[in-house]
């Protein structure tokens, strides 16, 4: 940086490791679980939310299957999942998918759940912002989750499903659905750097565009309830379909994935290793194989090695081969390839220029080089 003229960084945040049961992940121990795998699991936006949520500023993260199925369940699946279905559901099935906000408030001498709600959804800004400011990622998607978990409180301290059964209460059961999809909204627009493909499909679902960030900074600096409370365009509608975020995993059934997945890795890590093993051995001989291109001259040099060398061995069709092939470069003498092949046990046979020449016993190898000298040299 220095060296191109530009400043250097005034901070630098280094993250913590993340372990894999409490303890470092290795090759050699066969519990090494990469990113691809976690996203062919469980997905990439539940692989973000659980790096991030579980990797705290000041210590290790640790990851086990059993944290993250718990995570999968409970935060995505359960509290926003579940509360995005229930809401549009609750939408379709009332009103159509037709969202109109009534401003009908609660009973007279009724606790204000609805205000409680709104204050929430303001403050929500200023808490992930307060601590990402600390670097305190987890902590801060923490906060937006609060902001969930407060719509689906919501639900339940104004049931809905009641409401809808009295027609005088019909403003009211709009209203109460209108604030949840608010709700929704403001805590969307800011998982939106986390989860960016979550944020999408809600947006997609409920059919609006995800609030600036401006916007929620002035309704928490301003306290501006008025404003936080009608984000969410009126008389909007919202999809026929709503589509399940994330899947609710089963335990075992995940435990016997992986199993799986690491037993096959161990595998294929075991044959590699085998084949180096078998290749540095080979480089600790002296092979004359494959095109190497030698003088006249040394010819015979190069078949006395040939005598000498334990062969090769490798699959070649449904032979296999012992030997070596030999380009000459004296243009009195033709290429001449030379390959030795075991077949029927200890049987060797030479082949000069593609065509079997001999049939010999391989304990008289000295012969069939004598016998190519013959062919070749004379």
């Amino acid at each position: 940086l220095m060296a191109l003229g530009e400043p250097l960084p005034k901070q630098v945040f280094g993250h913590p490791w993340l372990l894999q049961g409490g303890g470092k992940m290795s090759k050699s121990k066969g519990n090494v679980i990469y990113a691809d795998d976690l996203i062919d699991f469980f997905g990439v936006d539940a692989v973000r939310y659980f790096v991030l949520h579980e990797m705290p500023f000041e210590n290790d993260g640790v990851i086990t299957w059993d944290l993250m199925v718990e995570r999968m369940n409970s935060d995505l699946a359960n509290t926003l999942g579940n509360l995005v279905n229930r809401t549009i559901s609750m939408s379709n099935k009332y009103f159509g998918g037709q969202v109109v906000n009534r401003k009908v408030g609660v009973d007279e001498g009724a606790e204000d759940v609805d205000a409680d709600l709104f204050r929430t959804a303001a403050d929500t800004y200023n808490r992930v912002v307060k601590k990402m400011d600390e670097l305190r990622v987890a902590d801060a998607i923490t906060e937006i989750f609060v902001l969930f978990k407060r719509c689906n409180k919501y639900i339940d301290e104004t049931m809905p499903w009641v409401l809808a059964k009295d027609e005088a209460k019909k403003d009211r059961l709009a209203t109460v659905l209108y604030n949840l999809l608010n709700g929704i909204l403001v805590g969307t627009s800011l998982l939106e750097p986390y989860m960016p493909d979550t944020a999408a499909k809600i947006s997609a679902q409920i059919k609006t565009g995800l609030v600036d960030f401006e916007v929620l900074e002035e309704c928490a600096k301003n306290q501006d309830i008025d404003k936080v409370s009608t984000l969410y365009p009126a008389d909007n509608r919202v999809t026929e379909t709503p589509e399940i975020l994330f899947a609710r995993q089963d335990l075992k059934e995940v435990l016997e994935k992986a199993e799986a997945m690491f037993a096959a890795r161990k595998s294929a890590v075991t044959e590699e290793e085998e084949e180096e093993k078998e290749e540095e051995e080979d480089e600790e001989k002296v092979w004359f194989y494959g095109e190497e291109e030698i003088a006249v001259d040394d010819f015979r040099t190069a078949l006395a090695v040939l005598t000498a060398t334990e062969f090769r061995e490798e699959e070649n069709g449904d032979k296999e081969e012992l030997g070596m092939t030999i380009y000459l470069n004296d243009e009195n003498y033709p290429t001449v390839h030379i390959g030795l092949y075991r077949r029927d046990g200890d049987y060797c046979m030479a082949v000069v220029d593609g065509e079997p020449t001999a049939l010999v016993a391989r304990s008289k190898v000295v012969d069939l080089v004598e016998a190519v000298n013959a062919i070749v040299l004379n």
